[in-house]
C-alpha cells in the first residue's frame, strides 16, 4: 500500500509532463503554420517604367536602354528601323512603346543661325599679254537697257580716255589719264566688296557690287578712301589716281556683268 502511494506521487509528474510536451507541440505546430502562410518576399528585378519615346544621350547603347527599362534590345531596333550593328546616335528618338503611329527616329540637326555669307567676287584675272596682235575686234553682246535703267552711271573720272576698251588687245576696260591725287568716283550706288593690293597687275584695287549683276572695278590708285563693306553712291569719291602696279599715272575702269567684262561705254553717260 506504501509502494502504491509512493507510485502514484510519482505519476502526476508524469502526466503533467505530457501535458507540457503535447502542448509545445500544438504551439510549435501553430508558429510554423502561420510562419508558413506569411508571403516570401522574392528577390523581383524592377525596371523603370518605360517612355513612349527616349532621347538617346552620350554613351547610351541600345541594349543598355532597353535592359533599363525591362525590354528586349531586338525588339526596340524593330521598333525604330534600327538594323544589326544597331548604332544610335546622341539626341536620336527611340520609340521604346509600339503605340501604331511612328516618330522619325533620325538624328535631328540643331538648326543654327545661318552664317553670314560673303559674296564671292570674282577678281580681274592678270592681264595676259597677247602672243599676236589681232586685228578684228571682239563683238560685245548689248546690255539689255532694262538692267542699265535699274541704275544711275556716272564717269569714275573727269580724265581724258587713253585706251577704250578692246578684249583683243586684252584691254577690259576703259583707262582713263590724269594726275596723281585726282579724284576718282564711284561710277553708281552699290557695296565695296573689296579694297585691296592683292593683285599687282591692278595695284590698289576697289571692287564695288551693284544691282543687277554689275560689279565696277577702280585700279591702280594711290590712295583709297572706301573700305570693304562700305556702301557708296554714285559720284562720291572712293580713291585718289596714281600708278600703283603700273608704270604710268592712270585709272583703269572695268564694268562686269554677271562676271564677264563689258565695254563700258554701254552704261556710261556719253558726256
Amino acid at each position: 500500500m506504501h509502494l502504491v502511494s509512493q507510485y502514484r506521487l510519482f505519476a502526476v509528474p508524469s502526466a503533467l509532463l505530457k501535458t507540457i510536451v503535447l502542448s509545445t507541440a500544438v504551439i510549435s505546430t501553430v508558429i510554423l503554420s502561420g510562419c508558413a502562410s506569411k508571403p516570401q518576399i522574392n528577390n523581383v528585378t524592377r525596371y523603370a517604367t518605360a517612355p513612349d519615346y527616349y532621347t538617346v544621350r552620350s554613351g547610351d547603347t541600345l541594349s543598355g536602354i532597353a535592359a533599363r527599362y525591362g525590354l528586349g534590345y531586338v525588339s526596340v531596333a524593330e521598333m525604330n528601323d534600327i538594323a544589326s550593328p544597331y548604332r544610335i546616335y546622341v539626341g536620336q528618338s527611340l520609340r521604346l512603346k509600339d503605340s501604331g503611329s511612328r516618330r522619325s527616329t533620325t538624328t535631328q540637326a540643331v538648326t543654327q543661325a545661318a552664317p553670314i555669307q560673303r559674296q564671292t567676287v570674282q577678281l580681274p584675272t592678270n592681264p595676259a599679254k597677247p602672243t599676236a596682235p589681232v586685228a578684228a575686234n571682239i563683238p560685245i553682246a548689248p546690255v539689255s537697257s532694262s538692267k542699265v535703267s535699274a541704275l544711275r552711271w556716272v564717269k569714275p573720272s573727269n580724265g581724258s580716255v587713253l585706251q577704250n576698251f578692246n578684249l583683243a588687245n586684252n584691254i577690259k576696260g576703259i583707262r582713263y589719264a590724269g594726275n596723281v591725287g585726282d579724284a576718282i568716283y564711284a561710277a553708281a550706288d552699290g557695296q565695296v566688296v573689296y579694297a585691296a593690293d592683292g593683285l599687282k597687275e591692278y595695284g590698289n584695287l576697289i571692287l564695288i557690287k551693284h544691282v543687277n549683276g554689275y560689279i565696277s572695278a577702280y585700279a591702280h590708285n594711290s590712295k583709297m578712301n572706301v573700305k570693304s563693306g562700305e556702301n557708296v553712291t554714285a559720284g562720291q569719291k572712293i580713291a585718289e589716281m596714281g600708278a600703283s602696279g603700273t608704270n604710268r599715272t592712270m585709272l583703269e575702269f572695268q564694268v562686269r556683268l554677271d562676271g564677264k567684262p563689258i565695254d563700258p561705254i554701254q552704261v556710261l553717260p556719253i558726256n
